[in-house]
């Protein structure tokens, strides 16, 4: 599974705080720091996305 981060992202860090080994915040945008999210942090990285305020975090599986 993969994640990204759209131009949508406001910076708020709830996903970084919600999944650190996948997210962190750059200067302007969070960021993805994995290029594949290892399978132990599948269930907090689609939480991460869940609880995104605006959407801003895209889930590809597979």
């Amino acid at each position: 599974m993969k994640a990204r981060v759209t131009e949508d992202c406001i910076a708020c860090g709830l996903c970084a705080d919600a999944c650190p080994e996948v997210f962190e915040m750059g200067d302007e945008l969070a960021e993805v720091i994995v290029d594949e999210v290892p399978q132990e942090n599948a269930e907090a990285c689609r939480q991460a996305a869940d609880e995104c305020p605006v959407e801003a975090i895209i889930i590809e599986e597979g």
